[in-house]
């Protein structure tokens, strides 16, 4: 039906209500114009209104209704013979809905007792039997999962999500933190413990069915609302004064005033093109408003006495809006604890806060925000501050002197003005979490050492010196750029740190040697070196070779990165490992790397010697681009094959390797040296840009078990992909019937 010009289908999904085309602006499909409209519903008086061919859908049968409520209740409960009478009836009950059949399933899951199923079958029956419509019978059937919580507080927690637009992706983490905020989660001796509540809860509720555990679209951990589910809980919240919910409806003004009941205690108006908040709009009774939520809507203004009339207000959330200031009035606001302000680019400036005395949570972060609010040293409950993203000038002195009760502690890390001394940090012992920049690598010290002895909370850091930086990684992160000359200053690796970057440190030989600490970080999960001209190598072997030290065992990646005098991975203090000169580095070291990415190193001749390969059987990927002088991949070792004569074979076992990507390399002659096999039968793909114009071979491959003949045998899912003058150039004289196997794209 698209294939033709001018002919369009339009598909209305979950159409609960009679449309009308006409008003939408869409034309009346006919034959004449060659347009089609389907729709899917639960009502027959929509398909009676829009004219409709019906295709009816039916419902589960009883057997696969069944199976389906079998599958998702759990193998402990099937295997009860007392049970399982009164289980068929309540699959009855959900009337071949699949989502139904999910929700209570999940409801009932771990239930044994067969007294309660019973109950919850007569529970359904009179649910039921109370509403007329289908939507009412389906709300229905959801809201005895919704019952079944029983704790008020996973209640509440559960209806909050109905406070984001319809099938919004809410990451984890931001869920979390709102309750919190809300209250919904009891205060503890630390914020981990409350997250870890959070994460019980959000369990709870995804084994319930009620919420759909995700991935985001960038990757995060999230959670969604089944559109079904949504409208049960927004039938709540409509039969409770308490919430008022108008998001993303594209709305240019706050509700009328009628809207603004005095009882009501929850609003939210996010994502909408609210762009101003004027006077005559104002509500005027909202004595027990607790939370208002504004984010991502193009706010510009707000009228002075916007906040007279909300004495209880505890969360107010402006994020991602267009404000300039905040309205004095905000100063009324004597019972709020969250004010969130995150992504409001246009804000330069805050008003004194100091009234605001139950303060618990303060975001200002990417914005304008140049000075600290005044007189902020008042705020004796604060718990979280962040001003990353902000163009904050300078941290007053002894402000943090104060601010004992801190857990989340973000300060910008990316203006040089805005540097940490280490004593000031000193009294935050409930610190859990915290991004900052200090000074000198003996500030970074100092407070190394502090946190180690006497905060044992801290879970979570981004500390950087200097003055470079590549964002924020992973929770235990430190960044060191554009720092010289630091002898006699040894860098002290944080506990546990987990990711290290080191940027444009140029007086740098190796990063681990005898005198360095890391050569101690056994967590270590990411390492970044980046543009320091002296490195010549990762590891210097010169102590490691016969001590129990191994450097980089837990290391997953590795970026080297315009390294001009780089010449290998590892090396003895007397010089590289070559051909003539046998090294063996600690088989921990290096034993988990899973990615490895060098660019731009120009002095580099071989990536990686045949000694250091049982080191790496678990690579999966090497990428290596713009290294001049690289001329082979993996290398062999001239002695060895001198042993075993020319015509041996040298195998390179990499079992894990999946991708290998080789960009702009002008001097490399081969993969492995011509008497090697690999052996890699997990590879999948070896990319080779046109700028490898000398590398004329493929290395041919054994499998790791078989007798087959070898040099017929590529790994099952490999491809080759590079530009087809490139493939027609290659070389197949020693293996003629190797090109034959290969998958060339």
């Amino acid at each position: 039906m698209l294939k033709n010009a001018g002919k369009h289908v339009l598909i209305l999904d979950d159409v609960w209500d009679k449309v009308s085309l006409e008003e939408v602006g869409i034309p009346e499909p006919s034959g004449g114009n060659g347009c089609k409209l389907a729709l899917t519903t639960r009502s027959k008086h929509v398909c009676k209104y829009m004219g409709c061919k019906v295709i009816k859908v039916k419902p589960l049968s009883e057997e696969e209704a069944l199976i389906l409520f079998l599958n998702k209740v759990g193998p402990n409960t099937v295997q009860s013979p007392t049970i399982m009478p009164t289980l068929k009836l309540v699959v009855k009950e959900c009337a071949g809905l699949p989502l139904t059949i999910v929700v209570v399933a999940g409801t009932m899951k771990g239930e044994y007792n067969p007294r309660i199923w019973k109950n919850a079958l007569k529970d359904l029956k009179e649910r039921i039997g109370k509403v007329e419509g289908v939507e009412a019978e389906v709300i229905e059937r959801l809201k005895f999962s919704f019952d079944h919580l029983k704790d008020e507080k996973v209640k509440d927690c559960f209806l909050y999500c109905a406070l984001y637009p319809e099938d919004f992706e809410i990451r984890k983490v931001e869920l979390i933190e709102c309750w919190i905020d809300e209250i919904f989660i009891d205060e503890m001796d630390t914020r981990q413990e409350m997250e870890d509540k959070g994460l019980t809860i959000l369990k709870r509720l995804e084994d319930n069915c009620l919420l759909e555990n995700i991935t985001t679209e960038f990757g995060l951990p999230g959670i969604k609302m089944h559109d079904a589910v949504r409208d049960m809980a927004l039938s709540i919240t409509r039969m409770n004064p308490r919430y008022m919910i108008q998001v993303g409806l594209q709305l240019e003004e706050l509700p009328e005033k009628e809207q603004w009941r005095p009882d009501i205690e929850k609003v939210s108006l996010m994502y909408n093109s609210i762009s101003k908040i004027s006077i005559d709009v104002l509500p005027t009774k909202c004595q027990l408003l607790t939370t208002l939520l504004l984010q991502e809507n193009p706010i510009k203004n707000i009228s002075i006495s916007f906040f007279t009339n909300m004495p209880c207000l505890n969360v107010l959330n402006f994020s991602f809006t267009k404000i300039k200031s905040l309205p004095n009035s905000i100063s009324e606001l004597k019972n709020l604890t969250t004010l969130l302000l995150r992504g409001c680019e246009e804000l330069s400036d805050l008003p004194c806060l100091s009234v605001l005395q139950e303060l618990k949570k303060l975001d200002p972060g990417q914005t304008k925000i140049e000075e600290v609010p005044e007189r902020m040293d008042m705020l004796l409950k604060l718990r979280y501050i962040n001003l990353v993203g902000s163009t904050l000038k300078e941290i007053p002195a002894g402000l943090l002197l104060k601010l004992v009760h801190l857990q989340h502690l973000s300060f910008d890390v990316d203006n040089e003005e805005t540097s940490l001394k280490a004593e000031e940090m000193e009294p935050l012992k409930k610190l859990e979490c915290f991004t900052g920049r200090f000074e000198d690598i003996n500030e970074l010290n100092k407070f190394i050492s502090s946190m180690q002895q006497s905060n044992k909370n801290l879970i979570k850091y981004y500390l950087r010196v200097g003055s470079y930086d590549v964002g924020c990684g992973r929770d235990k992160t430190v960044t060191i750029g554009g720092v010289q000359y630091w002898e006699g200053e040894l860098i002290m690796h944080p506990i546990e740190i987990q990711e290290l970057n080191i940027l444009k440190c140029d007086y740098l030989r190796s990063l681990v040697d005898d005198n360095s600490s890391f050569k101690n970080a056994i967590d270590l999960r990411v390492c970044r070196i980046w543009r320091c001209e002296g490195i010549e190598c990762v590891v210097s072997l010169s102590s490691f070779a016969s001590s129990s030290t191994h450097p980089f065992q837990s290391l997953e990646v590795l970026e080297l990165l315009n390294l001009r005098k780089l010449s290998a991975l590892i090396m003895k203090d007397a010089g590289i490992g070559s051909a003539t000169t046998s090294i063996s580095a600690s088989s921990a070291t290096f034993s988990h790397l899973k990615k490895l990415y060098v660019r731009r190193c120009s002095s580099m001749k071989t990536l990686l010697p045949h000694w250091l390969l049982p080191n790496l059987q678990n690579l999966e990927e090497i990428w290596v681009q713009d290294c001049d002088e690289l001329v082979e991949i993996l290398g062999g070792e001239t002695s060895e094959v001198e042993e075993k004569g020319s015509d041996a074979l040298i195998k390179f076992h990499l079992p894990e390797l999946i991708k290998l990507k080789l960009f702009l390399l002008p001097n490399l002659k081969s993969i492995c040296s011509k008497s090697g096999v690999m052996v890699c039968d997990s590879l999948q793909l070896i990319d080779v840009d046109y700028g490898c114009k000398k590398l004329k071979r493929i290395p041919p491959f054994v499998p790791l078990v078989g007798n087959g003949q070898p040099f017929a045998y590529a790994p099952p899912s490999l491809t080759i992909r590079s530009r087809k003058e490139w493939w027609e150039l290659l070389e197949w004289d020693d293996h003629p019937n190797f090109k034959n196997v290969l998958r060339f794209n």
